[in-house]
């Protein structure tokens, strides 16, 4: 349950993926802005949606109620960044998750760009 809190009180967006059947799968993830981008963030093990993401060039995105399509690409030169940025607009909630995830070294964010 504190791991919900942690992860649900500060702004989280939708991430739609496909899976192998091509049924939508929704994953809650947390989002920042930097330089007129929207940036994920991926631990270094990876995971289910980052599988999910990388088997696709563009996913839908649902920030503030309006979902919308995404080209993405991986930016690890930004890691520190976005973890600065996470960190700072998540708080202690930011430290709960990563202390429950090993920590945030070697995390990976995800540049989010409008399609067109």
């Amino acid at each position: 349950m504190l791991q919900l809190f942690a992860s649900e009180r500060v702004e989280v967006v939708d991430l739609h993926t496909l899976d192998q059947t091509s049924k939508e799968v929704t994953t809650r993830l947390w989002v920042v802005d930097d330089g007129g981008y929207q940036y994920l963030r991926v631990g270094s093990d990876g995971s289910d949606w980052f599988t999910r993401l990388q088997a696709a060039e563009t996913v839908d995105i649902t920030r503030n109620n309006r979902r919308y399509r995404y080209s993405w690409a991986i930016k690890k030169d930004k890691s520190e960044a976005i973890n600065h940025l996470m960190r700072r607009k998540y708080g202690w909630g930011d430290a709960f998750i990563g202390a429950l995830t090993g920590g945030r070294v070697g995390s990976i964010p995800i540049e989010l760009r409008l399609a067109l």
